[in-house]
């Protein structure tokens, strides 16, 4: 609020987190502060709008107060260290002064200082004081900038570097739609970000979006590293990574995290479609369920990888047995010593913490944070808004470069038809339930 008009305009390509109340209804907001028990989302052209906390469905409420928190830590954490260590520093720095003026007053007139004011032995007490003072200073300085990270390997266990032939073999069932390279750290998949199957269908809460082609390619390419590392402390999905990808499916599409970024299981709410996945926006297709019918394809090996560098594997072992019982990682040690994780049909689907070490964008924050390196979207559009009551109950393929998606409110269809041609421009007709149509076009 301190500067007119806010962050948000329309026309800015904004996203606006939703917020869902006990109540149903839906607000779209940005979290900007709490103050008696209520939260304040910055809508568009600052308007700033309050709701109780406690009004809040209990997936948002557990939202708010991480938010909560991450900004009491960000506020308070580092201020209250900070105070301490300067407190204990410079409480002695009157007498350091002292020490100080005496020791320049002693440099030039040795004779006059050592017959009125001080004398030799106390000259040299004062030295020794100062030299101790510069000590302590030096050693708490030390603790306040000593890095946060962790020992990423506490156990000593040094992990084999994954084979490239091991993963290569995981997406050779999905090329030429898909391509692999690697060099010595990490082995790349560039995709169009279109799986092999049909998507959308049985969708019951949509915002709208669909899926179109994505620049996962060259330096925009997914990356796997092919030396993982045990993370000290693995990364809970449960309060991160509601951002980005944790996983490239064999197919070419990313896995998100189960949660939403309102920390809602995106399952449960009905934004996944048959296959476990759904369009962000960017209209970019991923899915936050395990994708387990492509172990129909690729049969006991991976149907994944995680961007710790660790295998996901389908509902049986890679040696055909039956699943053994996973860790919270949603995973475990292999027959070869090795982790993996497993997709299953319950929470957290994939991944429930990253088992191996990762790095953080530093832009992003907990639990909207994400990981890097990953590829990113190309938006082409604006973000649209849910359309409540929609269900999307057909989506097929209209030429080589477009879609037609089928939506029921009610009784009443609406329809989504899209296509795009080689200069990368983008037309949409969307013909609401009604039969009003309207065209939009987009250069990417």
């Amino acid at each position: 609020m301190a500067h007119p008009g806010g962050h948000y305009h329309k026309g800015d390509g904004i996203l606006l987190n939703t917020w869902r109340l006990k109540s149903g209804e839906i607000i779209q907001g940005n979290f900007s502060f709490a103050k008696d028990n209520k939260i304040f989302l910055e809508q568009e052209d600052g308007v700033i709008k309050p709701i109780y906390i406690n009004e809040l469905s209990s997936q948002d409420q557990q939202l708010a107060k991480l938010k909560i928190n991450k900004c009491s830590k960000v506020n308070y954490a580092n201020l209250d260290e900070e105070n301490a260590v300067n407190n204990d520093q410079y409480q002695l720095m009157p007498l350091f002064i002292l020490c100080f003026l005496a020791l320049i007053l002693y440099a030039l007139n040795k004779s006059l200082f050592k017959t009125y004011v001080f004398n030799a032995r106390l000259g040299s007490i004062a030295i020794a004081f100062l030299f101790i003072f510069s000590i302590f200073i030096a050693c708490s300085k030390s603790d306040t900038t000593t890095s946060n990270n962790t020992n990423t390997n506490p156990i000593g266990v040094v992990i084999p570097k994954t084979t490239t032939t091991f993963i290569d073999s995981a997406f050779s069932a999905f090329k030429p739609a898909l391509s692999t390279s690697w060099d010595g750290t990490y082995f790349y998949i560039a995709s169009t970000g279109i799986p092999n199957h049909n998507m959308m269908i049985g969708i019951t809460s949509w915002q709208q979006q669909v899926p179109i082609t994505q620049p996962y390619n060259g330096t925009n390419s997914w990356s796997i590293p092919l030396q993982p590392v045990y993370a000290n402390v693995p990364l809970s999905t449960k309060t991160n990574l509601m951002k980005g990808a944790v996983a490239i499916a064999v197919n070419g599409i990313p896995i998100f995290n189960a949660l939403n970024n309102r920390g809602e299981d995106s399952y449960k709410i009905g934004e996944l479609d048959n296959w476990g996945g759904h369009c962000g926006k960017g209209d970019d297709y991923h899915y936050h369920a395990a994708p387990l019918h492509l172990a129909t394809i690729n049969g006991l090996k991976p149907i994944a990888f995680a961007l710790d560098g660790f295998p996901v594997f389908g509902a049986k072992e890679p040696d055909g047995s039956s699943m053994i019982a996973l860790d919270t990682c949603h995973g475990h040690n292999g027959t070869n010593g090795v982790y993996h994780y497993h997709g299953t049909t319950d929470y957290p689907y994939v991944v429930g913490a990253l088992k191996g070490k990762v790095t953080l964008d530093p832009a992003t924050t907990a639990p909207e944070n994400q990981l890097i390196p990953q590829a990113f979207t190309k938006p082409v559009r604006p973000a649209t808004s849910p359309l409540n009551g929609a269900v999307i109950t057909d989506f097929i393929a209209v030429g080589t470069n477009g879609y037609m998606l089928t939506y029921k409110i009610g009784s009443k269809n609406g329809y989504v038809k899209y296509s795009w041609d080689a200069n990368n421009k983008y037309t949409f007709i969307l013909t609401d339930t009604s039969g009003n149509a309207l065209t939009n076009t987009y250069q990417r």
